[in-house]
């Protein structure tokens, strides 16, 4: 169960209200966590989350135990950390940043979106590594003075979130309960990780020049990602079948769920990635003008968990290969060079990470 957090001087967090536009929205499924922890409950919840991960791979969950006070407070320290200025937050840059590292703060304008007009992101990263010893923790003050808050927080997301997700998938595959749940063991090293992420916006003109598209679909590397999102449309998903392109509608006192690659190659497939526009569309033109952030939780399997497909570690690079390349500075959208680079043995970029029409 969650411990009570006392309540410190964070100030308020301000939503932004949600765009009148008419979207094209995806149809997700809810899993209600009211119904889990019996066994009629649990097979209902199963069956339910089957239809997540076959037909979109996105889906939401609710009443899972983490109040809407504890989320809006992580909301408010994140704005807080991006208030902070540049020179201090460029303290906790990782070292090895352009080799694939990605725990601490990765800078906004690494990427060029617009070769003509030199165009960059702004989208800055702020990656907090799993609680779980294997890990040193050295950040800016306003996120450790309230690093105990925040490790309770993310622990939670995986003991109120990941694991009854993982009970269900396997109950789902007809697989002991636990099957799922020794292979994400918070206690083991795994990749896991905790995230604060600011998009900045761009202006009318800017989003034009875009195309109102910040960057090209996506699947994403790990178990399930988390995302506790402001009332901003900007996240849109591919359909599998159709292979249509759907907003997904924030929804109050909800988690976004993605099912990811490593669930994917775990279930031979079963469990289907989702290619996504996570962070890639401009958002309607009533809510262009407001920065956006998000609160997130990436899962991963423990590092020990070998992957049929993953042989990169002979190559004796502690990350994988196109974790290297993503993390390249002055890369350039589109780039050809990267565009059917390997990912795994049978897995190209091509396959994986679709491109946007």
């Amino acid at each position: 169960m969650p411990v009570a957090v006392p309540v410190p001087e964070l100030g308020q967090f301000n939503y932004v209200a949600e765009t009148q536009e008419n979207l094209d929205w995806a149809d997700l499924i809810t899993l209600n966590f009211t119904l889990y922890g019996t066994p009629e409950g649990n097979k209902q919840l199963a069956e339910t989350l089957v239809k997540g991960v076959r037909e979109h791979g996105f889906f939401y969950v609710k009443n899972f135990n983490i109040s809407q006070e504890r989320v809006n407070r992580q909301f408010s320290l994140g704005k807080q950390l991006y208030e902070l200025p540049l020179e201090e937050k460029l303290k906790y840059v990782p070292v090895n940043l352009d080799e694939g590292g990605f725990n601490g703060y990765v800078p906004s304008g690494r990427r060029i979106l617009d070769a003509e007009s030199g165009l960059r992101d702004r989208t800055e990263v702020y990656n907090i590594p799993k609680f779980d010893g294997f890990f040193t923790h050295n950040h800016p003050a306003v996120i450790q003075d309230h690093l105990a808050e925040i490790e309770e927080f993310a622990k939670s997301l995986h003991t109120e979130v990941l694991d009854p997700l993982h009970v269900l998938l396997a109950i789902a595959l007809e697989l002991p309960e636990d099957y799922f749940l020794k292979i994400h063991d918070y206690s083991r090293k795994s990749e896991d990780h905790f995230r604060y992420m600011k998009y900045s916006k761009y202006t009318p003109e800017e989003n034009a020049k875009l195309g109102r598209l910040w960057g090209q679909g996506h699947t994403d590397l790990g178990s399930w990602s988390l995302l506790f999102r402001q009332p901003v449309a900007a996240l849109q998903i591919r359909h599998h079948t159709t292979n249509e392109w759907k907003w997904v509608k924030p929804q109050d006192g909800t988690l976004t769920v993605n099912a990811c690659d490593a669930l994917s190659f775990l279930t031979g497939g079963y469990v289907r990635s989702t290619c996504t526009g996570k962070s890639v569309a401009a958002p309607p033109k009533d809510q262009e003008h407001v920065d956006r952030l998000g609160i997130l939780y990436f899962s991963r399997p423990n590092n020990d968990v070998k992957l049929e497909t993953n042989t990169f570690e002979e190559s004796g690079n502690p990350y994988p290969p196109w974790k290297k390349w993503q993390r390249s500075k002055n890369r350039v959208r589109g780039d050809p060079e990267h565009a059917h680079a390997q990912i795994l043995p049978g897995y190209s970029e091509s396959r994986m990470r679709e491109r946007r029409p």
